[in-house]
């Protein structure tokens, strides 16, 4: 079984999930960080003292798309374990254009580079799905809210990740550079075809089901 530890972290509220099984507890193996969003070295410590408790042996840091508020702790992140942010291919030139995202919201700092690659790059495809935690999943693009939006889906686990794609009662803005509403309500439409009692931690807010979006 995954154990699934969030953190809300930063000025945006952005959700920050540390992925595990619960197998592997205490005994190394691998861990999953999703949107590193620890903006100041309190959450920095908060997020490290955790990931260390799990005495784990390898850590992937994974971002669910391209925006500056899933990657405030990136440039932390990545030296402290040693790895790349992966992400979507299609994101990539937006993480990278940092200081732009900064200027668009009028955050004058100069944001810290940090490695990224393509989530291709580290992970062996088989059935379009990624092995790990002992439990396999899958990342669906889910294009709108960014060109390079991702979820990660545990279908034996009957739980998703969805990014700033869904939230409990409402789905991601379209306003920004990149955004495309006709895409996202594809993205939305293909969600809605997993399982009613999926569990969805979203990007942002509260958890919530599938199935209570298909309601709302």
């Amino acid at each position: 079984m995954l154990e699934i530890k969030s953190f809300n972290f930063g000025s945006f509220g952005t959700n920050t999930y540390v992925v595990s099984s619960k197998a592997q507890a205490g005994n190394g193996g691998t861990v999953l960080l999703v949107d590193p969003a620890c903006s100041d070295q309190y959450e920095q410590q908060v997020l490290y003292n955790y990931i260390h408790s799990l005495s784990c042996e390898e850590v992937f840091i994974i971002a669910t798309h391209g925006h500056l508020d899933h990657l405030w702790g990136a440039a932390w992140a990545t030296e402290q374990w040693h790895t790349p942010v992966l992400m979507h291919e299609k994101d990539i030139p937006m993480a990278e254009a940092m200081q732009m995202q900064y200027n668009l919201f009028g955050i004058r700092a100069t944001p810290q580079p940090f490695p990224i690659e393509p989530l291709n790059s580290q992970f062996t495809i088989q059935n379009s799905q990624f092995s790990i935690l002992n439990s396999p999943f899958s990342i669906l693009h889910t294009p709108g809210h960014t060109p390079g939006s991702i979820c990660l889906y545990w279908p034996e686990e009957k739980t998703l990740l969805s990014g700033d794609t869904l939230f409990r009662m409402g789905y991601g803005r379209t306003d920004l550079p990149g955004g495309d509403m006709g895409q996202l309500i594809s993205s939305l439409q293909r969600l809605f075809e997993l399982p009613n009692d999926t569990k969805v931690y979203p990007g942002h807010g509260d958890f919530t089901t599938i199935g209570a979006e298909k309601r709302s």
